[in-house]
C-alpha cells in the first residue's frame, strides 16, 4: 500500500496551501478538509489527478447457510 501524505505550505503572505499525495477520490478532500478544519475559509481546490483515479475497494463477503 502506497503511503499517503498531505503537504502544508505557508507563504510569506500566511496564505496556507495544501496538496495530498497517493490519496485518491473523495478520501483526499475528507482529510484536507479535516487537516484545515479551522484554519480560516478556503478560497479554491484544484483537483488534480490522484482526485479522478478509482479507489480500489475489496469486499469479500463469505454465505453461510444452515442445513
Amino acid at each position: 500500500m502506497a503511503e499517503h501524505r498531505i503537504e502544508i505550505t505557508i507563504d510569506e503572505n500566511g496564505a496556507i496551501s495544501a496538496s495530498s499525495h497517493d490519496i485518491t477520490g473523495e478520501m483526499c478532500l475528507d482529510e484536507l478538509q479535516e487537516l484545515l478544519d479551522g484554519l480560516g475559509d478556503v478560497k479554491s481546490i484544484k483537483k488534480t489527478d490522484d482526485y479522478y483515479k478509482k479507489t480500489k475497494v475489496e469486499v469479500k463477503t463469505k454465505i453461510k447457510t444452515k442445513k
